[in-house]
């Protein structure tokens, strides 16, 4: 499938391991309503790309590590060569939490306001957030999607869609001793050939139609699990954010 932090993956040897993940496989045209594809230009390194989710009508949200000098939106797509139909916003502000680390990842959040209003309808929607009191727990089961790479390393066309399962604390801990369970996810199991790939970063990871993390980061091993931002643990900050990004 798709999603896997894209600085880690760059510095990582090739492996003829990550030949054997299975990513995911295609979604169903506009099932995930709330997907945005983000087209990114960084003046140090050129294009790149993320997902990110649609949380209110002008507003995304995705992964701090996502930040460009220039961002467009599409909303709407399946196939993203095939933009008919899509609504392409440019990005006018972004704010990512203040705390983020760019080497240990902590804090992978960023909200972005668009130059106008996304029109809603059956392939754009909003999608909600947990409450603070949400915790997503161990052996739950929930869905990412995205346009990242998939198992042979060539960037899908179409939607891709995985189910995961979250981890116990100590899997990603063992592997990161900077992992932190308060405010990160630690998803994908390692006995199974299902995971995130490069480009899907930023994406949510939904559970019974919540968005419940974000797409942050892999580990030291190719293998599952990744890292995801746990958002329940940021909605005091997504609200703080909004309130700014709403100002004239």
């Amino acid at each position: 499938m798709f999603l896997l932090l894209s600085i880690l993956v760059a510095v990582l040897p090739v492996s003829t391991e990550g030949g054997e993940i299975m990513w995911g496989t295609v979604a169903k045209p506009h099932s995930h309503p709330y997907m945005a594809f983000l087209k990114i230009y960084r003046i140090e390194s050129g294009k790149y790309q993320c997902g990110g989710f649609l949380v209110e009508k002008d507003i995304v949200m995705t992964a701090a590590h996502c930040r460009g000098s220039n961002t467009s939106v599409i909303l709407g797509a399946h196939d993203i060569k095939k933009l008919n139909n899509t609504q392409i916003i440019p990005v006018i502000k972004s704010i990512s939490h203040e705390d983020y680390n760019n080497v240990t990842h902590a804090n992978d959040i960023m909200l972005l306001k668009l130059e106008r209003k996304a029109q809603l309808n059956k392939a754009v929607k909003t999608i909600a957030l947990p409450k603070s009191q949400d915790w997503v727990k161990p052996k739950q089961v929930c869905t990412v999607a995205g346009w990242g790479d998939l198992a042979n390393c060539t960037l899908p066309n179409k939607l891709q869609e995985v189910k995961l399962e979250v981890q116990e604390s100590d899997v990603c801990q063992k592997l990161s001793q900077s992992y932190d369970n308060t405010t990160q996810l630690c998803v994908g199991n390692p006995k199974e050939k299902k995971a995130t790939g490069k480009g899907d970063s930023g994406g949510p990871f939904v559970c019974n139609g919540v968005a419940q993390g974000i797409v942050s980061h892999q580990l030291c091993t190719k293998k599952p699990p990744r890292v995801f931002t746990r958002i329940s643990s940021f909605i005091p900050w997504i609200k703080k954010t909004m309130k700014l990004l709403q100002q004239p």
